[in-house]
């Protein structure tokens, strides 16, 4: 199953799918990578692995209409079947949702629905859950339609909040959870537990 992936920054999620797909834990291959940052490090880990590479946003291409299509096109020249995204933080145009409709994942750094929506990304996530005196937080893995966090969720995993922890702490317990989590929910939908269909 070829698995494209968009991330946005350093591409740690990114890595757990290439790692194991290298591995033969996932049995895919990721096909493409794509982001809306030239300076990402997920650019550079999917050049690490011989894997196709894509810098994709407003200073690459100016028009809206002509960008979505150069996706699309990128897409499909290397017949991805799934796309994933690892830290992806732009939303996605209308022609891809629309193409790959129940088979675009997003995770998501928080037990959703809470602490989703626009901005609500990354740190703001641990921060917002500390605020809040949470006890648990943890890690969505959801189908991603036109409005951010709302699609359907796939699965969850708890994390505890500890006494005393920081977002920054709290963001690397969550982290060191979800490159765990990425493999074995992407197992499942390879396995058409997740199927749309």
């Amino acid at each position: 199953m070829n698995i494209a992936v968009f991330s946005s920054h350093g591409g740690s999620g990114l890595q757990a799918i290439i790692d194991a797909c290298e591995s033969g834990h996932l049995n895919a291959k990721v096909c493409a990578v794509i982001s809306n940052n030239s300076g990402s490090f997920a650019l550079q880990r999917a050049r690490n692995s011989n894997i196709a590479a894509y810098h994709f946003s407003s200073k690459t291409i100016k028009d809206a209409d002509e960008l979505q299509l150069a996706i699309m096109e990128t897409l499909q020249k290397h017949d991805a079947k799934v796309i994933f995204l690892a830290g992806y933080l732009k939303k996605l145009d209308q022609m891809v949702l629309k193409a790959y409709e129940g088979h675009i994942y997003n995770i998501h750094p928080s037990l959703l629905p809470k602490y989703g929506g626009k901005g609500m990304y990354g740190i703001h996530v641990h921060t917002a859950v500390l605020a809040a005196n949470e006890k648990e937080t943890g890690i969505t893995i959801h189908r991603v339609n036109s409005e951010y966090d709302s699609g359907e969720i796939i699965a969850q995993r708890k994390v505890p909040v500890h006494e005393g922890d920081t977002p920054e702490i709290l963001a690397a317990r969550v982290l060191k959870q979800e490159h765990i989590f990425i493999v074995e929910t992407l197992a499942a939908i390879l396995n058409n537990e997740h199927n749309p269909d």
